[in-house]
């Protein structure tokens, strides 16, 4: 199945970001507590007593604008703490500020100067700016007829000099409508309708370089997910100046430039190849070592947006020098800036050239360790990139030298996504184990530094083809290597060998517990239940704990070679009518003799360990598989130990592989518990053994334990 675009899990949704309207408010400053009882009657009288000046006073009368700019003031003060808005709201404030955004009625042919001209607006556009910061006001806001008061202020340097007072309503006008609009898509549509985004636009290049600022935020937040807003502002010709404005000097400016064309771009490739074609591509590429960690993080994340057009493009953004400001980036202690860098490495490293280019610069390492991030987003992208360059095998021996196999099968991931691309990673890589791949892997393994040499051997157990085992770990020394993880006084190195040899023995399947009860491994013809313990034609019988058996020595012969040493041999038993067996209890050698009569029995789990050495005492290999087969099933991480010790007192290698292949896959488990190291020293030879017999058997798929 084709990978999902993993890569949008990571792509933070760019939003109009709310404008803090008033810069000297303290953003650190202890929350003022919502007021109640005579504190909140006392607040509501204040607002009351100021939204009556707004009602009354509407005049040029220097008085009454006096008065009026006292009370904006006043409620603007009032309205920083956004615990009290609601208050301020509840006091009728909404529709007397919205009245004060125009200047009252002059006569005809008055030029007089007019007593604070445009800073009654300017305060009145502040507090209402201040009160949209709660979005269940926005609306209340356009209902009362704020929007069109509002793009009249912006247009307000046509008809006056630029004056510090012109300056200030304008930014206050255009700050207003970016916290009116944010996150509200019909306010969005109802400032197009308006006719907000041409004045906009055209301050955009406004002399004054916090109208700038203002206009682009609110631009910012217009085309934030709004396709008819975005084709406004790109037909009103604001391309150019929005590009020209990410060569500024001032960060504030090329951050809020480099956001209108993010929003611009996203999710819209037709405006997305226009603004290429304005030529983007460069200047953006310059903000990946601007000063401003904002202006890189989103510079980062459209870069990421403009590789994915086409493959020409991803090329262009390599050849013009973006990727090394970028893997710079991955190594920012801002968590979002390594998010939008690991972002856009990701869909560079769509285009094989590009996978290589990014390896050979250095890219590997810092994306190998965000898989460690505890930030979901952050960890995506990182993995989403390495999926990426897994793709060129010219990445694969750096994938495997630098110890990426081992932090792609050891990471935590946070999100299912994540999770498949990890995996679907792995899968890129191990197809790609062969031919040069391989025979570069194994240079490495002969003559590289000994921890390169151990993570070769890790991750080719992991991703080799069983038919490649034999060269990989016999010839060339893999083996050991392994088993010099696992003997390692680091616990980690332990657990990797552990687990490295647990992948090799299931690839090989000859380290498997048995899935079901060997049958009889010599073929023979049995004398038949009814002639268990019969005395019928018997010719020989056994005491035991007292009690007669009754046997025939044609049967035993046939059965095993210690009953033919023991009827045709020398020993005192040839002849011998009764024979004595002391160290046997009665049901266990009934059970022997009865598998000895008809090939099969039922073992149960309480006389099996009895059996079992009642078997290897009489050389009965079939009786011994059974017995194994039952015990194998009882291993466990309490008993495993003992479980070694009794394969080895008994000679039984099956159920010995079985304990050796339990070790191996709950290592982690059985590290802490007493006796583990001493464990592990005598499991190394016999795990040696076994994989040279195994691996050098022409058919490894035949080899049973």
């Amino acid at each position: 199945m084709e990978l999902q675009r993993c890569e949008e899990q990571g792509l933070q949704e760019r939003k109009g970001q709310k404008r803090k309207l008033e810069e000297e408010i303290q953003e650190d400053r202890d929350a003022t507590p919502l007021p109640t009882g005579d504190a909140r009657r006392a607040l509501l009288a204040e607002v009351t007593a100021q939204v009556k000046v707004l009602d009354c006073a509407f005049s040029w009368h220097e008085s009454d604008r006096a008065a009026v700019k006292r009370a904006t003031h006043v409620l603007a003060e009032l309205a920083k703490n956004e615990e009290v808005v609601n208050v301020i709201v509840e006091g009728g404030a909404i529709p007397a500020l919205v009245k004060h955004l125009q200047a009252p009625l002059s006569d005809e042919g008055d030029l007089s100067l007019k007593p604070f001209e445009h800073e009654v607006e300017k305060g009145s556009a502040f507090a209402l700016g201040l009160l949209a910061v709660k979005p269940e006001h926005q609306q209340l806001i356009v209902d009362s007829g704020a929007l069109s008061h509002l793009v009249n202020l912006l247009r307000r340097y046509k008809d006056s000099s630029t004056s510090r007072a012109v300056i200030s309503v304008i930014r206050r006008a255009a700050d207003a409508i970016t916290n009116l609009a944010h996150e509200n898509s019909s306010i969005k549509t109802r400032v197009r309708m308006e006719g907000g985004i041409p004045p906009l636009v055209e301050l955009l290049e406004f002399t004054d370089t916090k109208v700038q600022r203002a206009a682009a935020g609110a631009l910012r937040t217009l085309a934030f997910k709004n396709d008819e807003n975005k084709n406004q502002i790109v037909e009103c010709n604001a391309l150019p100046t929005l590009i020209s404005m990410l060569r500024s000097d001032d960060a504030a400016i090329h951050y809020e430039a480099v956001g209108v064309i993010g929003n611009l771009v996203h999710s819209s490739p037709n405006i997305k190849r226009e603004v290429l074609a304005a030529g983007a591509l460069q200047p953006v590429i310059g903000l990946l070592t601007s000063c401003c960690s904002e202006s890189q993080r989103e510079a980062a994340l459209l870069l990421g947006q403009f590789a994915a057009t086409d493959s020409d493009c991803k090329v262009h953004i390599v050849q013009r020098g973006a990727v090394r400001p970028l893997i710079e980036m991955l190594h920012s202690p801002d968590i979002q800036l390594k998010e939008m860098s690991a972002f856009a490495l990701g869909r560079l490293a769509q285009d094989t050239h590009n996978q290589a280019g990014i390896a050979h610069m250095g890219g590997l390492v810092p994306l190998l360790k965000l898989l460690d991030s505890k930030n979901g987003s952050l960890q995506h992208n990182a993995a989403f990139a390495l999926y990426g360059l897994a793709d060129n095998e010219d990445n694969v021996s750096d994938f495997i030298r630098v110890g990426g196999v081992q932090r792609l099968q050891d990471g935590e991931f946070i999100v299912q996504a994540t999770k498949d691309c990890v995996a679907k990673t792995l899968k890129r890589l191990e197809e790609k184990i062969h031919g040069r791949v391989l025979n570069h892997l194994l240079y490495l393994m002969r003559v590289a530094e000994k921890p390169v040499q151990r993570r070769v051997a890790f991750a080719l157990a992991h991703l080799c083809s069983p038919d490649d085992q034999r060269t990989i770990f016999i010839d060339n020394n893999g083996l050991e290597l392994l088993l010099g993880l696992l003997g390692s006084t680091n616990p980690k190195q332990q657990l990797d060998g552990a687990v490295a040899l647990y992948k090799l023995a299931n690839k090989a399947m000859t380290l498997s517990p048995m899935d079901a009860a060997p049958p009889s491994p010599t073929p023979q013809v049995y004398l038949g239940e009814q002639y268990v313990n019969n005395a019928t034609l018997s010719d020989v019988t056994f005491l035991v704990e007292g009690r007669r058996f009754y046997a025939h020595r044609i049967c035993l012969l046939a059965s095993s070679d210690a009953f033919r040493a023991m009827f045709d041999g020398g020993y005192r038993e040839k002849d011998a009518r009764d024979i004595e067996i002391p160290n046997i209890r009665w049901e266990v050698f009934e059970l022997m003799m009865r598998f000895i009569y008809t090939g099969s029995v039922d073992v149960s789990l309480d006389i099996a360990q009895d059996l079992l050495g009642a078997a290897d005492q009489y050389l009965l290999e079939g009786l011994k598989r059974l017995c194994e087969y039952t015990i194998a099933q009882d291993v466990t991480l309490d008993n495993v130990s003992s479980m070694y010790e009794l394969s080895e007192a008994f000679h039984a290698i099956s159920l010995r592989h079985t304990c050796i292949l339990f070790i191996l896959e709950h290592f982690s488990q059985l590290s802490d518990r007493p006796g583990h190291s001493h464990l592990i020293q005598r499991i190394v030879p016999e795990i040696r053994n076994y994989f040279a017999k195994a691996l050098t058997n022409p058919n490894p798929h035949n080899q049973r334990l």
